[in-house]
């Protein structure tokens, strides 16, 4: 971990001794399986603990907060407006493509992704750039398993996420306040990471149109805007893809999006948070609390990159 990151921890933060030797033995075993082709990669993933899954126990956001105070662009910059705006998206048929740098690339209709990867729910915490943030009960499946499905080859070392592009319902696209349609990546082994969670459904119900629907993603330890909504499109390449808020300004919006209380945005410091139904502002957490899972897959990495 960055020493930067280690000072601005807890001694509750810091990764215990008996997780650390584990997760590094299933990060050299991923980096080991990524460099050999597909090769029995099943055997590495390790369980998270309930800490983990379920955002420590903490309050949970409303559901009407969260289905009422969205980011989605391709509606509108308002975020009370794009519940209203969203409902015109028509979802069916929604078809999402898998390939890329990968053995067996595949099409799946959106139906059909849990029947055939399933669903259990996680409690994760969501941070927005923007400096609010909101705990969320999502469902849907590890991300992981979307990926497997196609094995990738030893050449894929990120996967690219492309949303959905259709100005004539998502009316925020008729706009150049971004590049069209939304573009988001990870490095394969963030993707691959047991935390990185596919989702399909909200406090036990299908996704609302207006939170992604139907296939968004969530990545806890990260900044809202690299969780991709209305997923369309995944590719596996060997090179870095373009992002769309990078690729807008990049001085504010970086490849990797983690939450770091320690690098402020050019326009405000991202050391507190507003906890949305909240009064009192936290203090923001490194990796948005997430620390102790996934500081490990950037160490070594200058801090101010990581963002």
């Amino acid at each position: 971990m960055p020493s930067s990151i280690v000072r601005g921890l807890s001694e509750s933060q810091v990764t215990p001794e008996a997780w650390f030797d584990p997760r590094r033995r299933h990060l050299l075993a991923l980096a080991a399986g990524l460099s050999l082709g597909w090769t029995n990669r099943h055997a590495f993933a390790a369980p998270l603990p309930d800490a983990a899954l379920k955002a420590g126990g903490e309050k949970l956001t409303g559901l009407g907060d969260i289905t009422s105070y969205n980011n989605y662009y391709e509606f509108s910059t308002d975020k009370k407006a794009v519940k209203i705006l969203a409902q015109e998206l028509t979802l069916k048929p929604w078809t999402l493509t898998v390939d890329g740098e990968v053995e067996k690339p595949y099409t799946i209709d959106a139906d059909e992704l849990t029947k055939l990867f399933g669903s259990e729910e996680r409690i994760y915490r969501l941070r927005c750039v923007e400096g609010w943030a909101m705990v969320v009960p999502w469902s849907g499946f590890a991300l992981s398993k979307l990926i497997e499905r196609a094995r990738p080859t030893s050449r894929a070392k990120f996967v690219a996420f492309e949303s959905l592009k259709r100005s004539s319902e998502m009316i925020g696209q008729r706009s150049s306040n971004l590049p069209w349609p939304y573009r988001e990546a990870l490095r394969i082994d963030e993707a691959m990471h047991p935390l990185a969670f596919a989702v399909t459904g909200l406090y036990g119900q299908p996704l609302p149109k207006q939170n992604g629907a139907p296939l968004r993603l969530a990545l806890p330890w990260k900044y809202g805007f690299k969780s991709a909504k209305a997923i369309v499109h995944v590719q596996l390449t060997s090179t870095q893809p373009v992002t769309s808020w990078n690729q807008a300004s990049p001085s504010e919006y970086g490849f990797y999006g983690n939450v770091n209380p320690e690098v402020a945005h050019p326009r405000w410091s991202q050391s507190r948070e507003n906890r949305i139904g909240e009064l009192q502002k936290r203090p923001t957490l490194p990796y948005n609390g997430y620390a102790e899972w996934v500081a490990d897959l950037y160490r070594g990495l200058d801090p101010k990159l990581s963002f």
